[in-house]
């Protein structure tokens, strides 16, 4: 039984699945931050994190950091590098939830369009099964990597 599960669990087909999602919602939660960015500076100086003259600046590049990296997992490009920004940014995420939910902040979370998504820690629970499908994909992806196909057809060239 235990085998059992623990093949299931660490199937490539599983982190496939994982890679998929995680990819797909980080390349929709960036189209609405990259087309409203003035929104989303403001979602991000609600935090009261970052300092104010590095909120635009974060307010430009995280969705695009998102987007590339989430493109990236669809792909099957670059999986590893991918899913370790990817992880690292859903950590950064959590604890800035954390942080402003011990402070009672009444602020919305900034994950996707719905201004009235205020956070809770359902949210945190929500963006730790995140970390844990991205952790999964780093450590058992290998179903459909792009990068497989290419540098295995690249070694048998120079065999």
């Amino acid at each position: 039984m235990i085998a059992l599960l623990k093949r299931i669990v660490t199937h490539p087909w599983l982190a496939l699945a994982f890679r998929l999602y995680i990819g797909g919602l980080f390349v929709y939660a960036a189209m609405y931050k990259i087309n409203y960015t003035a929104e989303f500076s403001e979602t991000i100086a609600s935090y009261r994190l970052v300092p104010y003259w590095a909120v635009n600046a974060l307010a430009v590049f995280m969705p695009w950091t998102e987007i590339i990296c989430g493109a990236l997992l669809i792909l099957g490009v670059r999986v590893k590098s991918a899913a370790a920004i990817i992880t690292a940014m859903l950590g950064v995420f959590t604890l800035a939830i954390v942080v402003n939910l011990f402070r009672d902040a009444p602020i919305s979370c900034g994950c996707f369009k719905t201004i009235e998504d205020p956070i809770s820690w359902w949210t945190v629970l929500r963006d730790l099964s995140w970390i844990a499908m991205t952790l999964h994909v780093f450590r058992n992806d290998s179903a459909f990597q792009t990068d497989q196909l290419f540098l295995g057809k690249l070694g048998r060239i120079e065999s």
